[in-house]
């Protein structure tokens, strides 16, 4: 791995920083990238610790990732940089604090050029072990705490935001939603959903944890987690892990709008344009999970944490969703592309 030169991996996209991390007293080993500070000296994103096949699969995941959060601070007129960090270890068995603490002091030693906290994997209470360590941790349970169901209504925002776009709706009763993974963000948008009238169907590996959602809202109905993404419904939502459409498996694809939590959806842009071109409007995932980074970031204004900002600026992805629909469908170009000159435009310009 020491051999290998990220710069050419096709993930590497300019970043100004790319740091091995490695301490063998508590088995630390991982990656923390910087793709782009122009908005802002500090760069912020999530930490992930998962149980990476390969050192290599970690680095390209740290890069995607970085590279998304810089968007992600643009579109949502976030003043700071992209970045992330990746542990690389099942956080069930390998995380310890001894581990948490290490990590914690490679991001301090960067003094302030990287903010971080939650992301899959991490928890709350792991970011209250680091932040003994180093300050530079966001998410501090007495002001924005965990990110997850701002994450969660950004994206239920952008799906009323398209269904009334899209299809001249404004609630969502009736509306039939696929929704794979139900952990802390696919519960919430379960629970925001549910309220608003929608059909939900869902899927998860963990079984606790369909069989808690099913609990609180018996009228969702589970589905087989390999055969979600074919549901015959209207939207379909991806709330796990990346990297979720392929060219393998986009063509099972039936619903006609495509928006979830997770992170880094599209294998790559090509499959963004397929999608489009089959009358599939997919809501970029960076736009609609902004509000868990708009909720921990601002901790770092001036004025410190003001909880009714943050709620301020997630309602207005609810426009920016429109603006980027409105101008795909005038120009006849994917919205992902659109979203991507947007906040390119605006980070490379400052």
């Amino acid at each position: 791995m020491n051999n290998l030169d990220f710069k050419q991996f096709k993930e590497f996209d300019n970043h100004k920083l790319v740091l091995r991390i490695e301490d063998k007293n508590s088995g630390l080993s991982g990656f923390i990238a910087i793709h782009n500070d122009n908005l802002g000296s500090t760069a912020v994103g999530g930490t992930r610790m998962f149980a990476y096949k390969s050192e290599e699969d970690a680095l390209k995941d740290v890069l995607k990732l970085s590279r998304a959060m810089t968007y992600k601070c643009a579109i949502a007129g976030i003043p700071h940089g992209g970045a992330k960090g990746v542990i690389i270890g099942n956080p069930k068995k390998d995380k310890t604090e001894k581990l948490l603490k290490a990590y914690a002091k490679k991001v301090d030693s960067l003094k302030g050029r990287f903010c971080t906290g939650e992301d899959v994997g991490i928890s709350q209470e792991d970011v209250n072990v680091m932040l003994k360590v180093s300050d530079y941790f966001i998410g501090r349970p007495e002001f924005a705490g965990d990110p997850s169901p701002y994450a969660s209504l950004s994206t239920f925002y952008s799906i009323q935001s398209a269904i009334k776009f899209l299809r001249k709706k404004f609630f969502l009763a009736g509306i039939k939603v696929a929704i794979k993974g139900v952990g802390k963000t696919g519960k919430e948008l379960v629970n925001l959903l549910y309220k608003d009238g929608a059909i939900i169907y869902v899927s998860d590996i963990d079984k606790a944890a369909l069989n808690e959602v099913k609990r609180k809202f018996p009228k969702v109905e589970i589905i087989d987690n390999k055969k979600i993404h074919a549901a015959d419904v209207d939207i379909y939502s991806p709330c796990a892990l990346g990297d979720e459409f392929s060219m393998k498996n986009i063509s099972d694809i039936k619903a006609k709008i495509i928006c979830g939590t997770a992170n880094n959806q599209l294998v790559d842009d090509e499959v963004g344009d397929w999608l489009f071109r089959q009358n599939i409007t997919y809501i970029p995932d960076y736009v609609a999970n902004g509000g868990g980074l708009i909720d921990v970031a601002d901790e770092l204004e001036e004025d410190g944490y003001k909880k009714e900002r943050v709620l301020k600026r997630i309602d207005m992805i609810k426009e920016t969703v429109r603006k980027i629909l409105e101008k795909a469908y005038r120009v006849n170009k994917s919205p992902h592309r659109i979203a991507d000159e947007i906040a390119g435009d605006y980070f490379n310009h400052r």
